[in-house]
């Protein structure tokens, strides 16, 4: 067996389990296919774009050639051009109309209940601020997606095919397995009221593995059977860390057999570990300074006046981010074993041309300023062309750089027991030294101070004495810290040796969990919630239009009509009074002490010489 086909083996030996939300349009497929329904296109700093290929001539040789482009140029694919209205309009009515004739209307996706429900007023602001800049910013058009649905249907119902690319890498003890897949389209924000809508879109879940034995002991077969899966990473939009992964025995994961399940975001095409629907917030750059100035005011909330409940459970509710749901349901199409789909396994590595030599983008450059409706650049560069560091660095993408390989652990242990030995041994030899050389200089010091004409020599020594005695304390507490830290780790390699089992989850930070449950979330506070936003500006314009002197009047009564319906509405209007009537407090506060500060210090100032007296009177009464 060849490296290739012992590759493929290993692939389809861990090959993950997608199962997508009800409605999802676009699946993984081979890239084939797709080059053969794109152009090739070039932007040019400050010019229009040009074609460099059209539709139907695009080769992979062309793809990968040198164009000699300009400086600052976007080389780009572009999938689809989309169709006029009224064949776009044909195509939507014959497709719900075989929805009806064959019964499927069930498998239309239905939004969840509640996305700006479930945050609070600043931030359904700014997803108002959000969806009106996809006017000025460059977006993808909206007949986009209809259209490219259109053609991937008619592929599929004429080759039914599902593709990922696989990739294997040994690097510091780990084999790693990587699957990519590519989807033709992303259509989050027409399809499932997300983020962005972008041609091409690459996801990727990582299996990192050991051997137990040296390769070179085992036959091929019996190498692929003993290769024992540790972690599992799942690419989720652009994080990366340690939160990405999580141990094969985790109860978190899912798995059937070898075979990792992988709930896919309707539209996002992101990866999680739980079914269910996820709060995925973007954060604008433009509002990070006034975010830094909201967390502050809420530290002091909830840390210093310790209102409203813990700061975790309530700071989703004063972010200035766009607050998306991420609909990971699983209740749709399933693609691996366990479904009636199945894949088809493509290795790929650095030496594949279209992966390593083509730098573009691989989807319409929709020219986005935030670059949210750009399309993606390939599973090896960035957009701006620069190594992918899930590519070049699989194991630290995932956190897993510090981690030693089981079968590496106990070597790893020693060696840093053995370190620790000789760093004590040698700050123990220092201090010892150290000791010695202060008790000659006290020696010294006192020698000094039986001359009445040296005090200057006297002081500086005593500086000296000083800064030396500080410098050995704190190489005591070095070695203090350096013996128990060694202690720990004996202990820890005998309980290895014991069998204990190390903590499978002490290395997440923020696990990504589903939203709760909203379904008995009231109707009316839901629709409140939804058009709060849309109420509140068509009411300012009508409050500035016929009621100008009473505008501030007139918005306060309006902002707290819809504040106190909606905490109505949900049940809470209890805690809203209680929030008002402490925030009422503060204020009030405030404008007292602005406006008595002089007569407020002078009673301070009173107050602290009453009780210094009393205090003194005490005293001297004893």
């Amino acid at each position: 067996m060849n490296e290739t086909d012992l590759a493929l083996r290993i692939l389809k030996r861990f090959e993950p389990i997608l199962r997508f939300t009800k409605g999802e349009r676009f699946f993984p497929v081979d890239i084939d296919w797709y080059l053969s329904q794109c152009s090739l296109w070039v932007k040019p700093p400050r010019k229009p774009a040009q074609e460099l290929v059209p539709q139907g001539d695009l080769t992979l040789d062309l793809l990968t050639k040198d164009w000699n482009l300009e400086s600052g140029s976007v080389l780009y694919l572009k999938f689809i051009e989309p169709m006029d209205v009224v064949e776009l309009a044909k195509h939507s009515i014959a497709e719900a109309v075989e929805r009806w004739t064959h019964h499927t209307v069930d498998e239309l996706f239905r939004p969840g209940r509640a996305r700006l429900a479930r945050v609070g007023y600043l931030s359904r602001l700014i997803d108002a601020i959000f969806s009106l800049s996809l006017f000025w910013r460059g977006r993808v058009p909206g007949d986009t997606a209809a259209t490219a649905a259109f053609v991937y249907r008619q592929r599929q119902e004429k080759d039914e095919r599902y593709t990922y690319y696989g990739r294997v890498v040994r690097e510091n003890g780990w084999t790693i397995v990587q699957y990519w897949y590519f989807y033709p389209f992303n259509n989050w924000r027409s399809g499932f009221f997300g983020v962005n809508d972008h041609e091409g879109d690459w996801e990727m879940v990582a299996i990192y593995c050991v051997e137990p034995r040296s390769s070179s002991d085992l036959g091929e077969e019996e190498a692929i059977e003993n290769l024992e899966p540790i972690w599992v990473a799942y690419a989720s939009h652009d994080f990366e860390g340690d939160d990405l992964r999580r141990h094969w025995n985790d109860p978190e994961l899912e798995k059937v057999g070898n075979h990792p399940v992988v709930y896919v975001g309707a539209g996002s095409h992101a990866s999680y570990f739980q079914r269910g629907e996820y709060m995925s917030e973007i954060e604008l750059p433009l509002l990070r300074p006034l975010a830094l100035v909201v967390n502050w005011l809420q530290s002091l909330w909830y840390d210093f006046l310790r209102q409203a409940g813990s700061k975790d459970a309530q700071k989703s509710a004063f972010v200035f981010r766009v607050p998306f749901v991420d609909y990971a349901r699983g209740d749709g199409v399933s693609i691996g074993v366990s479904g009636v789909k199945q894949w088809e396994a493509v290795l790929f590595d650095e030496t594949t041309p279209w992966a390593s030599r083509y730098r573009g983008l691989w989807g319409l450059y929709a020219e986005d300023p935030i670059a949210g409706e750009n399309a993606p650049a390939g599973p090896i560069y960035d957009r701006d062309g620069n190594f992918r560091r899930r590519w070049i660095d699989p194991l630290g993408w995932a956190g897993l750089d510090k981690v030693a390989p089981p079968n590496q652990l106990a070597q790893r242990i020693e060696e840093q027991i053995a370190s620790f030995e000789r760093q004590i041994q040698a700050l123990a030899i220092e201090i010892r030294e150290q000791t010695e050389e202060l008790q000659r200089l006290e020696v010294t010091r006192q020698a000094l101070a039986t001359q009445s004409d040296q005090q200057k020599a006297k002081l500086d020594l005593n500086k000296k004495i000083a800064a030396s005695s500080k410098e050995l304390w704190g190489k005591k507490r070095e070695l203090a810290e350096l013996e128990r830290a060694c202690q720990f780790l004996q202990t820890h390699r005998q309980q290895l040796k014991e069998g204990a089992a190390l903590p499978i989850r002490d290395h997440i930070r923020h696990s990504h969990e589903p939203l709760p449950d909203t379904s008995n979330l009231n109707v009316l506070a839901e629709g409140v919630a939804a058009l709060s936003v849309g109420i509140l500006l068509v009411g300012v314009v009508f409050l500035w239009w016929l009621e100008r002197p009473y505008f501030l009047i007139g918005l306060a009564a309006l902002i707290g009509g819809l504040v106190f319906v909606e905490a109505g509405f949900r049940g809470q209007l209890a805690r809203l009074i209680n929030s008002l009537s402490i925030g009422l407090a503060i204020v009030s506060s405030f404008v007292l002490l602005f406006n008595f500060f002089w007569q407020i210090v002078l009673a301070g100032v009173l107050f602290a010489g009453l009780f210094l007296l009393w205090q003194n009177l005490r005293e001297l009464r004893r």
